[in-house]
């Protein structure tokens, strides 16, 4: 069994990406600029925007936070949007969700000049996306992606399972996975309706568990061999740690891990390379 070490491979791509900047730099280019807008005050908003922020710092990019509290009107973070896309020192730029419920998600997103959308939700980065344009791929799909190439995981002809269909995960990542630029895969995509999750699970030679249930998949619903990727991070009450929760991926790792070819863990795994990603798309949008 070969743990997938995605904070290593994050960090080696940040420092790919800090060289890049440099040579950019030198040559008298702009450094690349990524801007975030954080609403309210959710303690994995926060966490995974300071995170950004550090990871700019390590990839030489500049990088702007812009705080609304939760009273934000819709209106005004718009406006904030409108801003965003007019600034020709902004690369990209990303607002962090989830938004509160008075605030229209999508309306926010459609409003991102797709150019700057350097998180891939825009409908027209999506859009291209499936029909294997150019464009902007949300960042934890393309994350998973980097992990099975970098570590030399062969994707094409093989089945893959993907537990969850929401658009920020599992829909791109069957798209990625079935495309022949991408995974080459023959793609099975299971949710909380699936009758037969458990036996599509057994057969599958790369599960990709991004369905939001803590220790979801046990050893009995995966073959050996079997390459799985832990895209879950929920916390758990955990009364041993000082923080008083620990983070719990949507595999349940002891029982699974000695089952599998490739496994990646939680935390340490998908979670650093999202952010990476993040970094790369910005690079993208600079250049």
């Amino acid at each position: 069994m070969t743990l997938i070490d995605g904070k290593a491979t994050a960090t080696a791509i940040k420092a790919e990406i800090a060289e890049k900047v440099k040579n950019i730099v030198e040559a008298g280019g702009k450094q690349p600029h990524l801007a975030a807008v954080l609403v309210g005050h959710d303690g994995g908003s926060e966490t995974y925007v300071k995170n950004k922020v550090l990871a700019c710092e390590a990839c030489g990019f500049k990088s702007t936070l812009i705080r609304y509290e939760d009273d934000v009107t819709e209106e005004e973070l718009l406006a904030c949007v409108d801003r965003l896309n007019r600034n020709g020192d902004v690369d990209g730029f990303i607002v962090q969700l989830p938004l509160p419920k008075h605030i229209d998600e999508q309306k926010i997103i459609e409003a991102i000049d797709p150019r700057k959308d350097v998180d891939g939700f825009h409908p027209e980065n999506v859009g291209r996306m499936a029909i294997g344009l150019p464009c902007f791929i949300s960042a934890t799909p393309l994350g998973i992606m980097t992990l099975l190439q970098r570590y030399g995981i062969k994707t094409s002809g093989k089945k893959c399972v993907i537990l969850g269909r929401s658009n920020i995960v599992g829909k791109p990542m069957a798209q990625l996975m079935m495309q022949k630029q991408w995974g080459d895969a023959t793609v099975t995509v299971c949710h909380s309706r699936s009758i037969t999750l458990k036996e599509e699970c057994r057969e599958a030679d790369i599960i990709i568990a991004a369905i939001g249930q803590p220790e979801f998949v046990t050893a009995d619903m995966v073959k050996e061999g079997a390459v799985v990727i832990d895209v879950g991070t929920t916390r758990v009450p955990d009364a041993t740690r000082k923080s008083g929760y620990r983070l719990t991926g949507d595999v349940k790792f002891d029982e699974v891990a000695p089952k599998c070819s490739f496994i990646t863990p939680v935390p340490g795994g998908v979670g650093p390379m999202t952010i990476c990603s993040l970094m790369l798309n910005t690079l993208k949008a600079a250049q």
